[in-house]
Formats: structure tokens, C-alpha cells, sequence
């Protein structure tokens, strides 16, 4: 039974028109938009989602925008348990988080897995925005680099990094907190990894600061699917600034946002 077929007799038919289907799920937290015309009935939804799901102890419905220099997103509790921090399960990783207090995206699993499957054994790897060290912890269960250097500003998400690396027993990453502008690293990386929510391009000279000759990028990006290409433009725009020349290896959609438009990565080598 899905939702729609699990709330027949519950809502009317107009309401059921109006029903979002579709949640993600961060451990046992489910997060979902409830629509105006169905506020009156988001308990009756999210009480809904607990029968369906039984690993969801808790629904949050989205209360706002991703927004704020932290990109955080504010959450309300509609049914099941009060809390907002949940244990998340992924690549082999275990992830803590408290969702209404960082950035984290359930739909970046197989990209995470995409990335550290391009990594090669030694290498050292910085992951700009590294959040809760999702990607960081990937990378280092799934490949064999040296080391890893993740930065973050939200001292929360950070406070959760530390903690996280600790709870899955790995030696090989280094957490910083701090502005990537602002944070001194004595030393180049083969590969830079830059998953910013938004406004990535603002810090592709950061990354090209700080990747060898041949270093490999990962920029990320939201674009129309009629705009793609003006994710290369802004690559190549940032390395014609730098005075470094770049080689496009690959262009890959990672999930799509809204209608149309969608999350993107271009992986670029900078020479």
C-alpha cells in the first residue's frame, strides 16, 4: 500500500490531489512537503507515514527554504517522536545528524559512492563543505587514499564530523572548522571535492588553489536542463581566471531539485 492508497477515506478526493507522495527518509526521520490546502490534515499524513514505514519513528514536514550560510532548512515535527537527530546508514558508513540544524541529502548516496570509486589508492583527497563528513567517511570506506581533509563552518555539522569519525573507527581524515576562504593548508591535494548546495562556482579559485598539476575537481551545481552547459563555461571561465588550462572528464546529473532543474557535477582535471 502506498500513501495516497493508505490515506483513501481519510482525506477527500480534492485532497488527495494535492498529496506529495514522495519523502525522504534520513534514519528514522521522514521528511515531506505538506501543501497549504492540506495543513489542517498533515497530522492525519504523517501518522499515515508511520504505519506505512516502521523504521520511521518521527515526520517532519519542510517549514522553509534551504537557506542561510549554513543552508539549513527549517523542520516541524507533525507525528511520532519529538526529536530532529537521527543515525543514518550508508555505504557501509553510520552517519549522526541532527536534520533541522545541518545540510545533508539522503540523494547524494550514489554519487558519494560515484566519486570514491574514482579515487586511486594513495591519493590525498580535500573535501570542501564536508557537512557531517559524509563524503570523507565514503571515501575512506570505499577507497585507499592517504588522507583526507574535510572543512566546514557550520560548527554543528562539524561538532557531528568529529563524531562520526570517530564512530566508524577512521584514522585517515582531518576535520577543520572554518571558512574555506580563510583556512591556511600548507599543501596541494590530487583530488578536491566541492559539494556546496549552492553558489559552488564562488569557490572554484579556492579549489583550484589548492589541487596539484592534474588534480582532479568535483564542482557541483543546480541548472535548468536547458542550462547545462553553463556549468562547463563557469569551469572553464574559473581556470582561464587562474591561469590554468582544465580538461572536462566527465558531466553526470546527480538528482534532480525541482521541474527541470537539476543537481549536476562536472569533473574536471586542472592543469
Amino acid at each position: 500500500m502506498d500513501l495516497r492508497q493508505s490515506l483513501e477515506g481519510k482525506l477527500t478526493k480534492k485532497e488527495i490531489r494535492h498529496l506529495r507522495t514522495s519523502y525522504d527518509i534520513i534514519g528514522s526521520i521522514a521528511i515531506m512537503e505538506i501543501p497549504p490546502e492540506l495543513k489542517k490534515k498533515e497530522k492525519v499524513i504523517g501518522n499515515a507515514i508511520l504505519q506505512l514505514r516502521k523504521e520511521v519513528k518521527t515526520v517532519c514536514k519542510k517549514a522553509g527554504i534551504h537557506r542561510g550560510k549554513y543552508r539549513t532548512q527549517k523542520l516541524t515535527v507533525i507525528a511520532g517522536e519529538k526529536t530532529k537527530e537521527a543515525t543514518y546508514r550508508e555505504n557501509g558508513c553510520t552517519i549522526q545528524l541532527d536534520v533541522g540544524k545541518v545540510y545533508f541529502s539522503p540523494r547524494l548516496s550514489t554519487e558519494r559512492q560515484r566519486v570514491a570509486g574514482l579515487v586511486r589508492k594513495g591519493e590525498s583527497v580535500l573535501v570542501m563543505f564536508s557537512g557531517v563528513a559524509p563524503y570523507p567517511l565514503v571515501i575512506s570506506k570505499l577507497a585507499k587514499p592517504k588522507e583526507i581533509f574535510g572543512i566546514e563552518l557550520n560548527p554543528v555539522a562539524h561538532k557531528y564530523a568529529l563524531e562520526n569519525i570517530a564512530l566508524n573507527k577512521i584514522k585517515n581524515i582531518t576535520l577543520i572548522k572554518g571558512d574555506v576562504r580563510k583556512v591556511k593548508l600548507n599543501k596541494k591535494f590530487d583530488r578536491v571535492v566541492m559539494p556546496l548546495p549552492k553558489g559552488g562556482e564562488d569557490f572554484l579559485n579556492v579549489a583550484l588553489k589548492y589541487a596539484k598539476k592534474k588534480g582532479i575537481i568535483h564542482f557541483y551545481d543546480f541548472l535548468h536542463e536547458t542550462e547545462f552547459d553553463l556549468a562547463e563555461e563557469k569551469v572553464k571561465k574559473a581556470c582561464s581566471e587562474a591561469k590554468r588550462g582544465c580538461k572536462i572528464l566527465n558531466f553526470v546529473k546527480c538528482g534532480q531539485y525541482g521541474p527541470g532543474i537539476f543537481r549536476v557535477c562536472v569533473d574536471f582535471e586542472a592543469l
